[in-house]
């Protein structure tokens, strides 16, 4: 797969904007203003071509300043490129940014470096009017769910219990039902109590719709149902407004055994005497074979997310005993932390130095297995 063969004819054209990347809700979050670059690129067609002075002064600082420039309008800000190890996060003016160009989940930026600046733009998308009759033909399964979304780390935070949703999808599929007034009630008081029904169980609750800007948060309940649906990082959930009321799912994953192969259990590990500590509780895996086994088959906002705040919640199974858990995924940098339960593991399996674990990531969960000698 040479595909970039045969755009050589445009080299230009390939290498205007080197670095592209497609919004992520962590991007456009205006509480905690940071646009996540990856480190290669950055570094690749940013870095490389900053002066002497600047590449030391990040090297020794960990951040640098410079001059940005919005190719789209013109203006020009003052922003910073800080290090974070595995990436880089673009601070400074980046909240003003967010808001002056009214950013969302899923646009585009696109981002060079030109002249000792950052020239960055974020194309308009066209918005193509439908005419009404071609809706008709559509069948209505179409649009049973038309909200759906991979649960992320904060999602299912029982501690800050909240559901964000991307400010377009909420007003194109769920505020276009409401009435006016509600509409006006949620812009000026910045809430909403909304009825909410479970579509798995049937059960019924009172929540509020809360307005942040370019998002919003769903909450109120949200923590039960977090407890009581057991959700975890990488399941998604589909939602729709109906007769006044939102209506909500999270379908049941269906765990499929794989045939015994070579890569039934990718990542193997002796445990050694820090992995059974019940005072300290903490399996330490390898970073590369998790990012390899692991993390290859995540998201790629779970990964940011995972970048972001360190640690993620996962739901994980013992194979053994069928036992279900749900633990933390914690990055330690060159390795990572599986936390959580483990203490109660290491009691529950009688876990002793040498033995051997096995582990396998299937169908959104971490399956594990200690074979009995």
């Amino acid at each position: 797969m040479k595909r970039a063969a045969y755009y050589s004819c445009v080299p230009q054209m390939q290498d205007h904007w080197p670095i592209k990347k497609a919004l992520t809700l962590s991007d456009v979050d205006i509480t905690h203003p940071f646009l996540t670059l990856s480190r290669q690129q950055v570094e690749n067609y940013i870095v490389l071509h900053m002066t002497t002075e600047q590449q030391e002064h990040l090297r020794a600082q960990g951040q640098v300043d410079f001059n940005a420039r919005d190719d789209d309008t013109g203006e020009m800000y003052v922003m910073k490129l800080k290090w974070r190890g595995s990436y880089y996060n673009l601070i400074g003016k980046w909240g003003r940014v967010v808001r002056g160009k009214g950013l969302d989940v899923g646009q585009e930026i696109k981002i060079r470096w030109e002249n000792g600046c950052l020239h960055f733009s974020v194309p308009q998308q066209q918005i193509v009017a439908v005419p009404p009759i071609r809706m008709v033909a559509a069948p209505v399964v179409q649009d049973q769910w038309p909200i759906k979304k991979i649960l992320t780390l904060s999602d299912v935070d029982t501690n800050h219990p909240f559901l964000p949703l991307p400010r377009r999808l909420v007003e194109d599929h769920i505020l276009v039902h409401w009435t006016p007034q509600l509409q006006e009630q949620l812009r000026k008081e910045e809430h909403v109590n909304v009825n909410a029904r479970d579509c798995d169980t049937g059960e019924g609750y009172i929540m509020k719709f809360k307005w942040r800007g370019n998002y919003y948060n769903l909450i109120g309940k949200w923590g039960t149902i977090i407890r009581q649906k057991g959700l975890g990082v990488g399941k998604e959930i589909r939602l729709r407004w109906a007769n006044e009321c939102l209506f909500f799912s999270v379908p049941q994953e269906r765990y499929v055994a794989t045939a015994s192969g070579m890569d039934n259990w990718p990542i193997k590990k002796a445990l050694t005497l820090s992995d059974v500590d019940t005072n300290h509780p903490f399996l330490t895996l390898p970073g590369k074979a998790v990012e390899d086994h692991i993390l290859f088959y995540w998201s790629q906002q779970a990964r940011e997310q995972l970048r972001n705040e360190h640690q993620m919640n996962i739901n994980a199974r013992d194979d053994d005993t069928g036992d279900a858990y749900l633990m933390k995924l914690r990055w330690r940098g060159s390795y990572y932390n599986l936390i959580g339960k483990w203490g109660k593991i290491i009691r529950g399996k009688k876990l002793q130095v040498g033995m051997e674990i096995r582990l396998r990531w299937d169908n959104g969960c971490l399956f594990f297995s200690v074979p009995q000698l």
